[in-house]
């Protein structure tokens, strides 16, 4: 047996040496983790959030429409050749 092989299993999240917290520690934890990452996070100011809602449902109506297109196409054409 290596060094490699005895080191392998220690350190990992489900190791058994390591000293775990109960239930409410490790929520805890998570938690404060969580509000450190949306701490780092850039938000969007109210202008760019109108602009980006603003494209989004522009792509959203557009595509509908193309979809919408096709439908009334592919369905006129399916009715012209079995109707």
């Amino acid at each position: 047996m290596t060094d490699t092989d005895t080191d392998r299993g220690s350190g990992g999240p489900g190791s058994r040496g390591q000293a775990r917290g109960g239930v409410f520690a490790r929520l805890a934890l998570f938690i404060r983790q969580v509000v450190a990452e949306l701490r780092k996070v850039i938000w969007p100011t109210r202008k760019e959030l109108v602009a980006y809602t603003t494209v989004v449902i522009i792509f959203v109506l557009v595509m509908a429409g193309i979809i919408a297109a096709f439908d009334y196409v592919f369905g006129q054409g399916v009715l012209f050749v079995f109707g």
